[in-house]
Protein backbone atom coordinates (compact mmCIF):
# COMPACT_ATOMS: atom_id res chain seq x y z
CA UNK A 1 0.00 0.00 0.00
CA UNK A 2 1.54 3.30 -0.85
CA UNK A 3 -0.32 5.61 0.80
CA UNK A 4 0.56 6.33 4.79
CA UNK A 5 -0.79 4.21 7.34
CA UNK A 6 -1.91 6.50 10.47
CA UNK A 7 -3.02 4.48 13.70
CA UNK A 8 -5.55 6.12 15.77
CA UNK A 9 -5.37 5.56 19.29
CA UNK A 10 -8.72 6.24 21.04
CA UNK A 11 -7.12 7.12 24.60
CA UNK A 12 -10.37 9.66 25.90
CA UNK A 13 -12.41 7.61 28.14
CA UNK A 14 -12.61 7.00 32.04
CA UNK A 15 -13.29 3.15 32.15
CA UNK A 16 -15.70 3.43 34.87
CA UNK A 17 -15.83 -0.56 35.25
CA UNK A 18 -12.69 -0.70 36.49
CA UNK A 19 -13.26 1.85 39.27
CA UNK A 20 -11.50 1.80 41.81
CA UNK A 21 -8.13 1.85 40.02
CA UNK A 22 -9.60 3.72 37.07
CA UNK A 23 -11.07 7.49 38.45
CA UNK A 24 -12.09 10.42 37.02
CA UNK A 25 -8.38 11.78 37.10
CA UNK A 26 -6.83 8.61 36.67
CA UNK A 27 -8.41 6.73 33.52
CA UNK A 28 -7.81 3.30 32.98
CA UNK A 29 -5.69 3.87 29.66
CA UNK A 30 -2.98 5.36 32.43
CA UNK A 31 -2.67 2.25 34.27
CA UNK A 32 -0.67 -1.13 34.14
CA UNK A 33 -3.00 -3.82 34.18
CA UNK A 34 -1.16 -7.44 33.61
CA UNK A 35 2.19 -6.01 32.41
CA UNK A 36 5.06 -3.00 33.06
CA UNK A 37 3.89 -0.38 30.96
CA UNK A 38 0.31 1.24 30.50
CA UNK A 39 -2.36 0.15 28.37
CA UNK A 40 -2.33 3.29 26.21
CA UNK A 41 2.14 2.68 26.13
CA UNK A 42 0.80 -0.87 24.97
CA UNK A 43 -1.23 0.04 22.91
CA UNK A 44 1.22 2.53 21.16
CA UNK A 45 3.90 -0.04 21.09
CA UNK A 46 1.73 -2.34 19.29
CA UNK A 47 1.08 0.13 16.42
CA UNK A 48 4.44 -0.55 15.28
CA UNK A 49 2.80 -1.81 11.76
CA UNK A 50 1.62 1.81 11.20
CA UNK A 51 3.51 5.08 9.85
CA UNK A 52 2.04 7.23 12.04
CA UNK A 53 0.48 7.22 15.91
CA UNK A 54 -1.90 9.62 16.80
CA UNK A 55 -3.09 9.73 20.36
CA UNK A 56 -7.09 11.22 20.74
CA UNK A 57 -8.31 12.17 24.15
CA UNK A 58 -9.92 14.65 25.86
CA UNK A 59 -8.83 18.31 27.41
CA UNK A 60 -8.27 16.58 31.06
CA UNK A 61 -6.05 14.33 30.29
CA UNK A 62 -3.70 16.16 27.41
CA UNK A 63 -0.66 16.66 29.83
CA UNK A 64 -0.58 12.92 30.79
CA UNK A 65 -0.01 11.40 26.90
CA UNK A 66 3.52 12.33 26.71
CA UNK A 67 4.40 10.25 29.71
CA UNK A 68 2.67 7.47 27.68
CA UNK A 69 3.23 8.39 24.15
CA UNK A 70 5.97 10.19 23.97
CA UNK A 71 6.27 9.99 20.44
CA UNK A 72 2.85 10.13 19.28
CA UNK A 73 0.81 12.97 18.28
CA UNK A 74 -1.74 14.49 19.91
CA UNK A 75 -5.37 15.42 18.91
CA UNK A 76 -7.34 17.01 22.13
CA UNK A 77 -10.79 16.48 21.28
CA UNK A 78 -13.41 19.94 22.70
CA UNK A 79 -15.08 17.91 24.35
CA UNK A 80 -15.84 14.87 25.51
CA UNK A 81 -18.71 13.48 23.54
CA UNK A 82 -18.18 9.60 23.03
CA UNK A 83 -16.18 7.89 19.69
CA UNK A 84 -18.39 9.27 17.29
CA UNK A 85 -17.73 13.03 16.67
CA UNK A 86 -13.45 12.61 18.93
CA UNK A 87 -13.29 10.28 15.41
CA UNK A 88 -14.41 12.19 12.97
CA UNK A 89 -12.75 15.31 14.27
CA UNK A 90 -9.17 13.23 14.68
CA UNK A 91 -9.92 11.55 11.46
CA UNK A 92 -10.27 15.60 9.81
CA UNK A 93 -7.03 16.95 11.66
CA UNK A 94 -5.21 13.51 10.20
CA UNK A 95 -6.58 14.19 6.75
CA UNK A 96 -5.21 17.95 7.02
CA UNK A 97 -1.92 16.39 8.67
CA UNK A 98 -1.12 13.64 5.95
CA UNK A 99 -1.08 12.98 2.29
CA UNK A 100 -3.96 10.93 1.35
CA UNK A 101 -4.14 8.62 4.50
CA UNK A 102 -5.63 5.47 5.79
CA UNK A 103 -6.64 5.50 9.24
CA UNK A 104 -6.72 2.50 11.49
CA UNK A 105 -8.33 3.04 14.69
CA UNK A 106 -7.71 1.45 18.19
CA UNK A 107 -8.85 1.95 21.69
CA UNK A 108 -6.53 1.89 23.84
CA UNK A 109 -7.67 -0.78 26.62
CA UNK A 110 -7.11 -3.93 24.99
CA UNK A 111 -5.42 -6.80 25.10
CA UNK A 112 -4.23 -8.74 21.94
CA UNK A 113 -2.29 -11.89 20.32
CA UNK A 114 -0.08 -13.09 17.59
CA UNK A 115 -1.55 -12.25 14.55
CA UNK A 116 -2.79 -8.18 15.13
CA UNK A 117 -0.52 -6.57 12.62
CA UNK A 118 -1.32 -8.19 9.99
CA UNK A 119 -5.38 -8.44 10.70
CA UNK A 120 -5.04 -4.58 10.76
CA UNK A 121 -2.97 -3.88 7.65
CA UNK A 122 -5.12 -6.43 6.05
CA UNK A 123 -8.14 -4.21 7.06
CA UNK A 124 -6.58 -1.02 5.69
CA UNK A 125 -5.75 -2.51 2.45
CA UNK A 126 -9.60 -3.35 2.12
CA UNK A 127 -10.59 -0.19 2.94
CA UNK A 128 -8.17 1.66 0.74
CA UNK A 129 -8.58 -0.66 -2.28
CA UNK A 130 -12.52 -0.88 -1.56
CA UNK A 131 -13.45 2.78 -0.51
CA UNK A 132 -15.76 0.78 2.61
CA UNK A 133 -15.55 1.36 5.81
CA UNK A 134 -14.33 -1.77 7.92
CA UNK A 135 -14.66 -2.75 11.31
CA UNK A 136 -12.49 -5.43 12.81
CA UNK A 137 -14.58 -8.75 14.00
CA UNK A 138 -13.05 -10.71 16.47
CA UNK A 139 -13.47 -14.81 16.25
CA UNK A 140 -15.46 -15.27 19.51
CA UNK A 141 -14.24 -18.13 21.80
CA UNK A 142 -17.35 -18.16 24.05
CA UNK A 143 -20.81 -17.11 24.66
CA UNK A 144 -20.27 -13.14 25.92
CA UNK A 145 -22.95 -10.60 26.91
CA UNK A 146 -20.65 -7.90 27.94
CA UNK A 147 -19.58 -7.62 23.93
CA UNK A 148 -21.42 -6.41 20.95
CA UNK A 149 -21.70 -8.48 18.13
CA UNK A 150 -21.16 -7.87 13.92
CA UNK A 151 -23.25 -10.29 11.82
CA UNK A 152 -21.12 -10.95 8.27
CA UNK A 153 -22.87 -10.61 5.37
CA UNK A 154 -21.53 -11.77 1.63
CA UNK A 155 -17.73 -13.17 1.13
CA UNK A 156 -15.37 -10.55 -0.30
CA UNK A 157 -12.21 -12.34 -0.45
CA UNK A 158 -10.18 -10.51 2.42
CA UNK A 159 -13.16 -9.45 3.80
CA UNK A 160 -17.32 -10.09 4.21
CA UNK A 161 -20.05 -7.20 3.67
CA UNK A 162 -21.04 -6.05 7.21
CA UNK A 163 -24.68 -7.11 7.85
CA UNK A 164 -25.87 -5.48 10.97
CA UNK A 165 -24.57 -4.54 14.18
CA UNK A 166 -25.62 -6.01 17.42
CA UNK A 167 -25.65 -5.06 20.97
CA UNK A 168 -24.65 -6.77 23.88
CA UNK A 169 -26.94 -9.72 24.14
CA UNK A 170 -28.53 -11.74 26.87
CA UNK A 171 -26.47 -15.43 27.79
CA UNK A 172 -29.22 -17.25 24.96
CA UNK A 173 -28.85 -14.50 22.85
CA UNK A 174 -25.15 -14.45 22.63
CA UNK A 175 -24.69 -18.59 22.72
CA UNK A 176 -27.22 -17.97 19.00
CA UNK A 177 -24.93 -15.98 17.72
CA UNK A 178 -22.24 -17.50 18.12
CA UNK A 179 -23.95 -20.86 16.68
CA UNK A 180 -24.83 -18.48 13.63
CA UNK A 181 -21.40 -17.56 12.90
CA UNK A 182 -21.22 -13.63 14.56
CA UNK A 183 -18.11 -11.93 15.66
CA UNK A 184 -17.23 -9.54 18.31
CA UNK A 185 -17.24 -6.26 17.62
CA UNK A 186 -13.89 -4.87 18.75
CA UNK A 187 -14.30 -1.22 18.50
CA UNK A 188 -11.46 -1.37 15.82
CA UNK A 189 -11.75 0.21 12.32
CA UNK A 190 -10.13 1.38 9.25
CA UNK A 191 -10.97 4.00 6.75
CA UNK A 192 -10.09 6.70 4.47
CA UNK A 193 -11.29 10.15 5.56
CA UNK A 194 -13.05 10.53 2.18
CA UNK A 195 -14.69 7.51 3.30
CA UNK A 196 -15.60 8.34 6.28
CA UNK A 197 -17.13 12.11 5.93
CA UNK A 198 -19.14 10.84 3.11
CA UNK A 199 -20.90 8.38 5.74
CA UNK A 200 -20.98 11.06 8.31
CA UNK A 201 -22.54 13.77 5.91
CA UNK A 202 -25.88 11.61 5.96
CA UNK A 203 -25.42 10.80 9.65
CA UNK A 204 -26.13 12.74 13.16
CA UNK A 205 -22.28 14.00 12.96
CA UNK A 206 -23.20 16.13 9.91
CA UNK A 207 -22.84 19.73 12.07
CA UNK A 208 -19.69 19.00 13.19
CA UNK A 209 -18.20 18.06 10.03
CA UNK A 210 -19.61 21.07 8.22
CA UNK A 211 -17.97 23.56 10.60
CA UNK A 212 -14.88 21.60 11.34
CA UNK A 213 -15.07 22.40 7.33
CA UNK A 214 -15.46 25.66 8.20
CA UNK A 215 -12.32 25.69 10.64
CA UNK A 216 -15.01 26.10 14.23
CA UNK A 217 -14.49 22.74 15.85
CA UNK A 218 -15.68 24.02 19.27
CA UNK A 219 -18.99 25.00 17.28
CA UNK A 220 -18.99 21.87 15.65
CA UNK A 221 -18.95 19.69 18.83
CA UNK A 222 -21.52 21.53 20.36
CA UNK A 223 -23.68 21.31 17.27
CA UNK A 224 -23.97 17.64 18.10
CA UNK A 225 -24.97 15.49 20.74
CA UNK A 226 -22.24 12.24 22.51
CA UNK A 227 -22.92 9.59 19.98
CA UNK A 228 -20.42 5.99 19.42
CA UNK A 229 -19.04 5.65 15.55
CA UNK A 230 -21.14 2.51 15.60
CA UNK A 231 -24.69 4.14 16.15
CA UNK A 232 -23.92 7.36 14.53
CA UNK A 233 -21.97 6.04 11.18
CA UNK A 234 -21.18 2.90 11.16
CA UNK A 235 -24.64 0.90 11.38
CA UNK A 236 -25.98 3.52 8.63
CA UNK A 237 -23.10 3.44 5.96
CA UNK A 238 -24.14 1.84 2.63
CA UNK A 239 -20.48 0.71 2.10
CA UNK A 240 -19.26 -1.56 5.42
CA UNK A 241 -17.36 -4.26 5.66
CA UNK A 242 -16.44 -6.22 8.43
CA UNK A 243 -12.22 -8.33 8.20
CA UNK A 244 -12.31 -11.53 10.57
CA UNK A 245 -9.52 -11.44 13.31
CA UNK A 246 -8.57 -14.73 14.82
CA UNK A 247 -6.06 -13.56 17.06
CA UNK A 248 -6.32 -13.66 21.06
CA UNK A 249 -8.29 -10.73 21.76
CA UNK A 250 -9.87 -8.88 25.05
CA UNK A 251 -11.62 -6.19 26.32
CA UNK A 252 -10.30 -5.03 29.57
CA UNK A 253 -12.96 -3.31 30.35
CA UNK A 254 -13.71 -5.18 33.47
CA UNK A 255 -12.17 -6.41 36.47
CA UNK A 256 -13.42 -10.04 35.69
CA UNK A 257 -11.05 -9.75 32.34
CA UNK A 258 -8.02 -10.52 34.67
CA UNK A 259 -8.92 -14.34 34.93
CA UNK A 260 -8.42 -14.08 31.00
CA UNK A 261 -5.04 -12.16 31.10
CA UNK A 262 -2.77 -13.13 33.94
CA UNK A 263 -1.80 -16.54 35.10
CA UNK A 264 -4.33 -18.02 38.25
CA UNK A 265 -3.05 -19.88 41.55
CA UNK A 266 -4.28 -23.57 41.73
CA UNK A 267 -7.80 -22.73 42.98
CA UNK A 268 -8.01 -20.41 40.12
CA UNK A 269 -7.78 -16.94 42.29
CA UNK A 270 -6.01 -14.12 40.16
CA UNK A 271 -3.55 -11.51 41.96
CA UNK A 272 -3.04 -8.18 40.67
CA UNK A 273 -0.44 -6.04 42.81
CA UNK A 274 0.81 -7.68 46.18
CA UNK A 275 0.46 -10.65 47.07
CA UNK A 276 -2.81 -11.39 48.90
CA UNK A 277 -4.21 -14.47 51.20
CA UNK A 278 -6.44 -16.78 49.98
CA UNK A 279 -7.81 -19.16 52.78
CA UNK A 280 -10.45 -21.97 51.28
CA UNK A 281 -11.10 -19.30 48.38
CA UNK A 282 -11.50 -20.31 44.91
CA UNK A 283 -11.82 -18.17 41.14
CA UNK A 284 -11.46 -15.27 42.56
CA UNK A 285 -9.99 -12.04 41.34
CA UNK A 286 -7.93 -9.34 43.62
CA UNK A 287 -6.40 -6.30 42.20
CA UNK A 288 -4.80 -3.58 45.13
CA UNK A 289 -2.17 -1.13 44.68
CA UNK A 290 -0.39 -1.87 48.07
CA UNK A 291 -2.91 -2.99 50.76
CA UNK A 292 -2.89 -6.34 51.45
CA UNK A 293 -6.32 -8.29 51.06
CA UNK A 294 -7.09 -11.47 52.52
CA UNK A 295 -10.42 -13.89 51.20
CA UNK A 296 -11.74 -16.54 53.53
CA UNK A 297 -14.01 -19.05 52.29
CA UNK A 298 -15.79 -17.59 49.11
CA UNK A 299 -15.64 -17.80 45.54
CA UNK A 300 -16.15 -15.82 42.26
CA UNK A 301 -15.76 -12.16 43.76
CA UNK A 302 -13.97 -9.59 42.28
CA UNK A 303 -11.92 -7.37 44.93
CA UNK A 304 -10.32 -4.33 44.42
CA UNK A 305 -8.62 -2.32 47.11
CA UNK A 306 -7.21 0.85 44.90
CA UNK A 307 -5.86 4.46 47.01
CA UNK A 308 -8.80 4.85 49.71
CA UNK A 309 -11.86 2.72 47.79
CA UNK A 310 -12.78 -0.94 48.19
CA UNK A 311 -14.63 -2.48 45.74
CA UNK A 312 -16.01 -6.22 46.21
CA UNK A 313 -18.76 -7.44 43.41
CA UNK A 314 -19.24 -11.21 42.13
CA UNK A 315 -17.33 -11.71 39.06
CA UNK A 316 -20.29 -12.21 37.19
CA UNK A 317 -22.14 -8.52 37.80
CA UNK A 318 -18.19 -6.85 37.03
CA UNK A 319 -20.65 -4.94 34.43
CA UNK A 320 -22.74 -3.49 36.97
CA UNK A 321 -19.40 -1.48 38.51
CA UNK A 322 -20.32 1.10 35.95
CA UNK A 323 -23.85 2.43 38.36
CA UNK A 324 -21.48 2.61 41.24
CA UNK A 325 -19.84 4.96 39.09
CA UNK A 326 -23.37 6.64 38.39
CA UNK A 327 -24.19 7.36 42.05
CA UNK A 328 -20.49 8.49 43.06
CA UNK A 329 -20.56 10.90 40.09
CA UNK A 330 -23.74 12.32 41.16
CA UNK A 331 -22.09 12.97 44.80
CA UNK A 332 -18.94 14.16 43.01
CA UNK A 333 -17.33 11.49 44.49
CA UNK A 334 -15.63 9.26 41.08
Amino acid sequence: MDRPLVALVLAGGTGTRLYPASRSDRPKQFLPLGGDRSLLAETVARADFADHVVVSTRPAFADDIADHAPDAEVVVEPAAKDTGPALVYATHRIAASYDDPVVVVLPSDHHVGDGFAGAMTSGARVAADTDSLVAFGVEPTRPETGYGYIEPGADRGDARDLAAFHEKPDAETAARYVDQGYLWNAGMFAWTPEALFSAARDSPLSPLLDALDDGDADAGFAAVEGVSIDYAVMERAADAAVVPADFEWDDLGSWDALERIVDADENGNVALGDDPVFVDAADNVVATDGATVSLVGVSDLAVVAWDDRVLVVPKGEAQKVREVVSRLNRKEMF
